[in-house]
């Protein structure tokens, strides 16, 4: 049986809640702009969203971990806001940054202004004082630059937050993500604490680089998407190439997977497979011939020696 909506009471109010009153919900709004979804995946989005917890989805590169985020904004109408994680990620940029530049010019638009306050001060301790008095001024909203995690926390209306590769960033960051994933809040020394309007959906995805830690984990959803079957990268593969011929996509589809077996430096993705079907399509190939595949082997593998390592097993 499909799960059914959760009451108010075992969850908060959620603006994204009534638009997945159910698992089946997930599966037929995604399905709508063509991303194939498993049971397991939609389930874990409709929990996500019912319960408003951070979904992790891990997995190899290019299985479509981003893609998930995105067609969950896509279907919902939300913004979609992304962090792209990378080793020496900190805290500012990711959060906020004052405009120094900005700030820089307003103080040389009004110098005249301010040595006319420091003129009147009658020794240095005074003039300091009334420097410090006006530091508001210039650490106020329109020098502020916010980051994505700031423009979720402070967007109007409810967001989807894609923290891409978190498995990138360091350990540091990691811990800094805690506090921000549980209360959705932020002090600016400067400003005070900013809480979010409204609490957005949040997708991590991660590469398994590293292990992510445990307390991260405990405050998420976790997913795991691997590489697709045959039967349902068929699936996808008929529904982002339209026009492509049957005969041609079965063939494809079971070259590419039979490739994955194989022990390669880099293991063909969902997209190259799909950037491969296309350049098919344009080539007007309608069956899969060793000929066709030695001339387009490159468009699916983009490492020399796994290409020469297909061509010894696969083309052999």
């Amino acid at each position: 049986m499909d799960a059914k909506k959760i009451p108010v009471s075992e969850a908060e109010s959620s603006p994204a809640a009534a638009l997945f009153p159910s698992v089946a919900s997930v599966s037929e709004r995604f399905a709508a702009v063509h991303y194939v979804c498993s049971r397991e995946a939609a389930t874990a989005v409709y929990l996500m969203v019912q319960l408003q917890r951070p979904l992790l989805v891990e997995g190899p590169p290019g299985v479509g971990k981003t893609e998930l985020a995105k067609v969950l904004a896509q279907t919902t109408g939300y913004e979609l806001l992304r962090l792209q994680c990378y080793e020496g990620l900190d805290e500012s940029k990711a959060l906020y940054e004052w405009e120094y530049s900005k700030q820089l010019l307003y103080v040389q638009m009004l110098k005249d202004k301010l040595g006319e306050l420091l003129a009147q001060a009658t020794s240095l301790e005074e003039a300091v004082r009334r420097l410090q008095q006006q530091a508001g001024a210039f650490f106020s909203e329109p020098f502020l630059l916010p980051r994505p995690l700031l423009q979720a926390i402070r967007a109007p209306q409810p967001v989807v937050l894609l923290i891409d590769e978190i498995d990138r960033a360091d350990q540091e960051f990691e811990a800094f993500l805690l506090e921000v994933l549980s209360d959705f809040q932020v002090t600016i020394p400067e400003l005070g604490t900013l809480r979010a309007r409204q609490r957005p959906l949040v997708v991590l995805t991660s590469n398994a680089t590293r292990s992510l830690s445990e307390a991260l984990k405990r405050r998420c959803f976790y997913l795991y998407l691997d590489h697709p079957t045959p039967a349902v990268e068929l699936e996808i593969v008929r529904r982002k190439v339209p026009g492509i011929d049957e005969r041609l996509a079965a063939q494809l589809v079971q070259f590419v997977q039979r490739v994955r077996r194989l022990a390669l430096r880099k293991t063909p993705s969902i997209s190259e497979t799909l950037d491969w079907a296309r350049a098919l399509v344009v080539l007007g190939a309608d069956s899969l011939s060793r000929e066709l595949l030695a001339a387009t082997l490159n468009l699916l593998l983009k490492d020399k020696a796994d290409l020469d390592l297909v061509r010894r097993e696969a083309l052999a």
